[in-house]
């Protein structure tokens, strides 16, 4: 079925290819504004074709496949096509000037997204992404929220705009998290977040805590750590880092045609700016000076319990199954 799936979205891509050829090129006829946004505008053309036609195959499938997995997981549940409650889309960030809805995921390349986008947006005057603080990047008024706006503005944005998400195998991402804001020492961000959440977590799921621990909260153990995150007895134990994709970008309401993933992030970053008819900036490459997370899941989940690993699948599960990602990805096994 897979080798099925690619072969059908090759098929789709040339056909789409020949079509955009012919409406381009096909009589004197004046092109919508649709059909200059996909196919072309006197400044920028877009092509099916080229050095990026394996991401272009790749979005594409990615979106066919989250329609999909929402229908088999979700059935005839109604996800509603009305915008009853406009804070459920406050991590999707507006771009007006290339019609461009992004839902942000914290420990997913948000901040570099956002670097990207100000630079794109002109919100920053050079064009290195890298040059601008992460904590501007990240800064309240720097982007519109889409919950921020009318419900009638909503639905239209949701209906005509590009819409772009970037996932991550959810029990990467937790690690993620929990080295970059509770193991971390002596950085302003995981300061914050030890003394927020790292004290609570001792002081609830640590016997005979040490009088430093218990002040500093900055020795959180990461089986502690997913006691807390797994704990649904308070609300207090969720965060945007660790919330699940599917609570704070509602896949299977927001239609999103572009699908990113984290493994392929350069790639389709590339594909995403070029499909914006952005040419003045280069998405960041991953740095190689420093272990990626992907190479320390062994360390960390082998600490856990069979029924801390239980908790943790049914808190992600939708992340898992929505996107496309297993357990034996991270642990070898899957938990029954």
């Amino acid at each position: 079925m897979t080798g099925c799936r690619a072969w059908g979205t090759v098929l789709l891509i040339l056909i789409v290819s020949i079509s955009t050829v012919r409406a381009i090129t096909v009589g004197d006829r004046t092109l919508t504004n649709d059909e200059k946004k996909w196919f072309g505008t006197e400044n920028f053309m877009y092509s099916w074709t080229g050095p990026n036609a394996l991401a272009r195959s790749a979005l594409l499938e990615r979106q066919e496949r989250l329609q999909y997995n929402c229908e088999e997981i979700l059935g005839d549940v109604d996800t509603g096509n009305e915008v009853t409650n406009p804070e459920i889309f406050r991590n999707i960030l507006v771009d007006e000037q290339h019609e461009l809805l992004y839902c942000y995921v914290p420990k997913v390349a948000c901040t570099n997204w956002k670097r990207v986008l100000m630079v794109a947006t002109g919100k920053w005057p050079g064009n290195d992404p890298m040059e601008i603080p992460a904590d501007q990047a990240h800064s309240q008024g720097t982007f519109q929220r889409l919950s921020n706006y009318t419900t009638p503005e909503i639905a239209r944005m949701l209906a005509s705009y590009d819409k772009l998400i970037v996932v991550r195998h959810p029990l990467e991402r937790l690690l993620s998290a929990y080295r970059n804001k509770l193991e971390a020492k002596h950085e302003k961000s995981s300061i914050y977040f030890q003394t927020r959440f790292g004290k609570k977590i001792i002081k609830r799921y640590r016997q005979n805590a040490t009088e430093q621990s218990l002040r500093n909260g900055d020795d959180v153990t990461f089986r502690e750590f997913v006691e807390f995150v797994t704990d649904d007895s308070s609300n207090e134990t969720r965060n945007e880092h660790w919330k699940p994709i599917y609570e704070l970008c509602q896949p299977c309401l927001v239609n999103y045609n572009l699908v990113s993933k984290y493994e392929s992030l350069v790639e389709d970053a590339t594909e995403v700016l070029e499909r914006m008819g952005v040419e003045s900036v280069n998405f960041p490459a991953k740095p190689t000076n420093s272990e990626p997370t992907s190479k320390k899941l062994e360390k960390y989940y082998s600490t856990l319990t069979y029924k801390q690993l239980r908790k943790l699948v049914d808190l992600y599960k939708l992340d898992l199954r929505l996107f496309d990602y297993s357990l034996e990805d991270v642990l070898g096994f899957s938990v029954a």
